[in-house]
């Protein structure tokens, strides 16, 4: 059994860009987790910030119960507000070395968003520091550091994202949509009005709205499959990418085949 660590900066970020990979992972009996470093309480236009911490809360928590069992946390830390400091930092190293993962996935440190620069800058941060002793020494330091893995993205500087490892899909799909639904704030709220998503915001009833955002999630969750189609296997509908970060532990055949399914 091998633990997946996905760090995002919001609760909902690795269900919509991992959330395939988990379910297919946590399936085939490994351990997955999913921490969030923010509470996601300002991803809203018409409630207060403590209420959709409550209610982000609950979303993660649904969440996890509709992908039968996955574990999510969060840091508790302010949506917006997110920094790479010392003290989250020292945070995070303590985090990753109570749970041993073998793979960490997160952002990218080139993104739109502060918080997923933050949070794929303090990923990174970690990587070295999870090993040294003397480093936060009251938690027992790492022998073996985590393979660290990239969530896709479409940014280009400072460089493109580099698709490595390959993973089909179509068989999670179905349950990664359910579980991104879960988060109704963003998904059904939010997001429509913040990025002007018309066929959602003029759908006449919820059942209506939701047939959309599935139509939408289909499109989003086979759009890497027509971008790096060479990348996977053929007859391939459904799948995720993701870039190896260099500072990581090495890729090892084991985990490559865990996550793909094949040897490589």
């Amino acid at each position: 059994m091998m633990t997946f660590l996905m760090i995002g900066a919001h609760p909902d970020d690795m269900d919509l860009d991992c959330g395939g990979l988990a379910v297919l992972m946590h399936r085939r009996g490994h351990r997955v987790i999913f921490l969030s470093m923010t509470n996601g309480n300002a991803g809203h236009m018409s409630i207060t910030s403590e209420e959709l911490r409550v209610r982000r809360s609950q979303e993660m928590a649904e969440a996890a119960r509709l992908y039968g069992g996955i574990r999510y946390e969060t840091m508790d830390i302010d949506d917006g507000y997110l920094t790479p400091d010392i003290p989250t930092r020292d945070r995070l190293i303590r985090y990753i070395r109570k749970e041993k993962p073998d793979v960490i996935i997160t952002h990218r440190s080139c993104d739109y968003h502060p918080d997923h620069r933050a949070c794929g800058q303090l990923v990174m941060d970690c990587s070295y520091l999870v090993g040294v002793p003397l480093i936060c020494p009251d938690v027992p330091a790492l022998h073996t550091h985590p393979v660290i893995l990239y969530c896709e993205d479409r940014f280009t500087m400072p460089a493109p994202f580099r698709p490595d490892l390959a993973v089909r899909c179509d068989e999670a799909v179905d349950q990664q949509i359910q579980g991104v639904l879960a988060h109704r704030s963003q998904l059904l709220e939010w997001l429509p009005y913040d990025g002007h998503w018309t066929d959602v915001l003029e759908a006449t009833s919820e059942e209506e709205a939701i047939a959309r955002l599935r139509e939408r999630l289909q499109k989003r969750f086979s759009a890497p499959v027509e971008r790096f189609p060479d990348a996977f296997p053929e007859k391939t509908t459904y799948g995720e990418v993701f870039q190896i970060d260099e500072y990581g532990g090495p890729m090892t055949d084991e985990i490559r085949e865990v996550i793909t399914g094949k040897q490589s």
